[in-house]
This record gives structure tokens, sequence and C-alpha cells, in this order.
């Protein structure tokens, strides 16, 4: 999907991002479709296997009502690889400058992670107004998102690690939270089974959650 609106945008409508790791683009490709087909929009392929980049990459060509972006980026040459390979955003699990740098020169959305209030201030300082609140379940939470929304008060936040359906309503209420990232939409055993209906009906179950939290 080529984007009409900028990213924020489109994750205020649908702010659910799923999580797709696979070794094969065809696997990734199927799985993305099935997203789709439950109505999510925005995908994050995440670097975590030998073949990410061509995962990424058949995504960003195949699945075009997709947005697919990069998850689990760690250097300024991931970032690039990702970019080359289609990416239309890019996230890491840390705060680290130069891929924040490779992703700003390309005008593309970054949303680094970050953990503490001192990684916040930075990112802050950086100019950026999205982060990845990652692990959130490990790293404290809503209370935790709260106390740093009520300092940093013009950041938003996309909380990862840990959230699932059983709390997904409860992460999206909170104003500073844009979207909410996991891979619980995509889970291993299904996958593996070739029961896409499961991804798709994941998918819809996230959606229908969503719509509700933030009606």
């Amino acid at each position: 999907m080529s984007l009409s609106l900028p990213l924020a945008e489109v994750l205020e409508s649908v702010p659910v991002v799923p999580l797709v790791k696979a070794e094969d683009p065809d696997i990734a490709v199927k799985t993305s479709r099935a997203l789709a087909a439950g109505g999510l929009t925005v995908v994050e392929v995440v670097f975590r296997t030998d073949r990410a980049l061509e995962c990424l990459g058949a995504v960003a060509d195949d699945v075009p009502e997709m947005v697919a972006g990069a998850g689990t980026v760690l250097t300024a040459e991931q970032a690039r690889q990702a970019l080359d390979n289609g990416a239309k955003f890019i996230v890491s699990p840390g705060l680290d400058d130069g891929v924040v740098g490779v992703a700003r020169e390309a005008g593309v959305p970054v949303f680094p992670g970050i953990a503490t209030a001192t990684e916040l201030q930075r990112a802050h300082n950086l100019g950026l107004e999205v982060v990845k609140f990652f692990p959130a379940s490990i790293a404290g939470g809503i209370p935790a998102i709260k106390a740093l929304a009520s300092v940093f008060r013009n950041m938003r936040f996309m909380p990862t690690g840990g959230v699932s359906a059983k709390n997904l309503a409860e992460f999206l209420t909170v104003p500073a939270v844009l979207a909410c990232g996991g891979s619980w939409l995509t889970p291993d055993d299904a996958i593996a089974a070739g029961e896409y209906g499961v991804v798709t009906r994941l998918a819809e179950e996230a959606l229908q959650i969503a719509s509700i939290a933030r009606s």
C-alpha cells in the first residue's frame, strides 16, 4: 500500500501492528494476506530470520493492500537494506542514532524502542514523536506509559511485548498510545499448519477490540 496518509494517521484508525516472522517469503506473503483479510493494513516483518529481507520484499511487492515495515532493525546497514527492499517504516527494539538517521534521511517513519525516561528524553531531543515501548509488559506496562506520558506530553507510544487480545483494549484506551504491536496475531503453530484462517480470525478480533476501545 502506498502511504497517501501519514502512517500515524493510518495507525489512528487501525491501531494494531502484527509481527510477521518467516523463513519463507511465500509464507510471509500468505500470512500478510490473511492479516489483510481480517482488516489489518500495517504489518511489521521482523528481522529475526536469515531470509527476513526476502520476506519483506515479497510482502512489499505482492501484498499491495498492506503497508509493510521492517522490525527488529539493529543497525544503520540493516535499515538501508530494509528501505531497499520496500520498507515503508522502521522499528527497532532500542534507540540507535544510526538507524534513526538512515530512516529520517529517507523520510521514512522510524519507531525506536525505549524502556526508560532517559531513552525517551533522548528520542524526544532527536525530534521523534512516536516510539516503541518495549518490552511493554516487563518495562512497567500501562502505569509506566502513563507516567512517561505525563512528563513527555507530546510523545506517543507503540507498546509491544506482552500485548495480547486480553489486554489490547486496556492499552488502546490510554490516550498516549498510538497503536500496539504483537506476535499473538501470527501464531507459529497455526502458520506451520497452513491454517491462515486462524490468522484472519485473530486479526478480525483485534480490530473489533480496537474499534470498541477507541470509540
